[in-house]
């Protein structure tokens, strides 16, 4: 139950300062406004932010539930989870954070979120190499290298293919 309650605070402060709090900021700064008027990119736009977030919100439930840990890199899972979204791809929180920030560039046709979606995948690839990687590494040790070995970093295999 702890682990939960941990959970709930890190990712609420990230989901809120990353994908709620500075998006609008961007586009408050570009003068972008909400469509008058809802077309096909919006609707497309909503589709994708939101099936981002449940990506997002999957990975958290299953870090909690399978690796006894938080998705914050300070309070990591205390086992190497495989299961869930992690099964598909290595890295899917960040790419469902980075779906929903594409979601609401779409949406509101905004080529400075579509730049902050950048920049953010930007800082997730960095994070990721040149921190979470060796890290695991040094935790899981062989167990992390098979993993690796079998589901890629950011875009899952296709069925059949090695």
């Amino acid at each position: 139950m702890f682990i939960a309650m941990r959970t709930l605070v890190y990712a609420t402060l990230f989901i809120g300062f990353l994908l709620i709090y500075l998006p609008p900021r961007v586009l408050a700064r570009s003068g972008i406004q909400r469509p008058a008027v809802t077309g096909g990119s919006q609707v497309a736009g909503l589709i994708a932010a939101t099936l981002g977030v449940l990506i997002a919100l999957w990975c958290v439930t299953t870090i909690v539930r399978i690796g006894k840990g938080t998705p914050a890199p300070f309070d990591p899972p205390r086992r190497l989870v495989m299961r869930g979204p992690y099964r598909l791809v290595r890295n899917p929180m960040y790419a469902g954070a980075a779906l929903a920030l594409a979601g609401a560039a779409l949406f509101y046709h905004s080529a400075a979120l579509l730049a902050y979606c950048g920049v953010f995948l930007l800082v997730c690839y960095l994070l990721v190499v040149f921190y979470e990687e060796p890290t695991l590494r040094r935790s899981f040790g062989s167990e992390y290298e098979a993993y690796c070995h079998h589901v890629r970093r950011w875009w899952p295999h296709r069925r059949g293919a090695a």
